[in-house]
């Protein structure tokens, strides 16, 4: 998984693209935590996302909850197959999705 990041103050935009796995997804929660130190604005951008496990949903409800104590989180750009994922583990409901 490609992971590329913008911080401008104390927005951070992160972009995935690939395949977010057991793998690659433990490698992204250690490099958000790095990041967040100031973040209050958190953005995931999901446009090149084609996969993820357990372990990247794990990660991103981990992202949310801290957020939600820092500021704020919203995950954009869902493709279909992704938002079907979230729907069927009920994430729809606890993540902050801009459709």
């Amino acid at each position: 998984m490609i992971v590329t990041k913008t911080k401008a103050g104390n927005t951070l935009t992160v972009a995935l693209d690939g395949r977010m796995d057991a793998v690659s997804a433990p490698k992204l929660e250690e490099e958000l935590k790095a990041e967040l130190g100031t973040v209050t604005d958190l953005t995931i951008d999901l446009e090149k996302l084609v996969y993820t496990s357990s372990a990247g949903l794990r990660v991103l409800l981990s992202m949310q909850k801290t957020m939600n104590s820092k500021g704020s989180m919203v995950i954009r750009n869902v493709r279909p197959e992704i938002m079907e994922i979230f729907d069927m583990v009920g994430f729809t409901d606890l993540l902050n999705i801009e459709e």
